[in-house]
């Protein structure tokens, strides 16, 4: 009888801690984070998205990894941790394609914007045009670093285009990033600067000089795709279509972005 006893505790025992550990192996699973490398112009629309994109999806902890393109796609092919992959140039996406770090299908162009130059506020420079950032009141033009930087690439295309990349080194800053090129402009550390038009809208501290002729440079597109290496395809996938939904691109509009037709 005793024996009986002692064997269905024994038993009972096994069974909670079997349910135990499977119920918390579970919990485990359900929850997941996924890391999301995304251009630094992109910061402002991506954070609105994360805290609409959680309320409805409470087992997802969105994890943010802003940077320069370039720098993005590098760490991508370094083996860093990345789900879905936001680009600020169609030519990063393309490369990770080529590649086989990230499926064809599962990429496609997502936003566009457009190049503009910024001055301080209070700036009194008469700076209308490319050809006015060779003025003696401009001496500091902050410039995203080309090789990594879409926004530094658009704007050197822009000026080689109007003859002006060699003529005006003397006066460029190069910024890690968009983000610090807009910086270099809010401190006063430079006089003007290359931003995406999105960027110039973040900031009260700066007004956009002008808008760059769209024909001076290649199209500015934001393709998003998902990384192949990912732990969480289902996840990445569900999130990478959201991007695409109506709710989002509501966002994005609503921070200066356009939508390709």
């Amino acid at each position: 009888m005793l024996k009986n006893v002692m064997f269905r505790s024994m038993l009972f025992l096994i069974i909670s801690c079997s349910v135990a550990t499977g119920c918390a192996k579970q919990v485990e699973q359900s929850n997941v984070e996924l890391t999301i490398s995304a251009a630094a112009s992109l910061t402002d629309a991506m954070k609105e998205i994360q805290t609409n994109y959680e309320k409805t999806h409470s087992h997802i902890k969105l994890q943010f990894n802003f940077g320069a393109s370039g720098a993005l796609q590098q760490q991508i092919e370094q083996g860093a941790p990345a789900d879905v992959f936001l680009s600020a140039a169609s030519k990063n996406m393309k490369e990770l394609v080529d590649k086989s770090f990230i499926d064809a299908s599962q990429q496609s162009n997502l936003l566009l914007n457009g190049l503009v130059v910024i001055v301080p506020v209070e700036s009194k420079s008469n700076v209308q045009k490319l050809e006015d950032l060779s003025g003696p009141s401009v001496t500091h033009i902050a410039v995203g670093e080309p090789q990594t930087v879409p926004a530094g690439t658009y704007a050197k295309e822009a000026l080689t285009n109007a003859k002006l990349w060699d003529p005006l080194q003397a006066k460029i800053v190069q910024g890690k990033d968009v983000r610090q090129v807009l910086t270099y402009v809010e401190s006063g550390n430079a006089e003007a600067g290359f931003v995406y038009k999105t960027d110039a809208l973040t900031s009260t501290k700066v007004k956009v000089a002008f808008t760059v002729d769209p024909k001076s440079y290649k199209p500015i597109e934001y393709p998003a795709g998902i990384v192949k290496a990912s732990k969480h395809t289902k996840e990445a996938t569900e999130f990478y279509t959201f991007l695409k939904s109506k709710e989002a691109q509501d966002i994005f509009v609503k921070f200066g972005f356009t939508m390709p037709q």
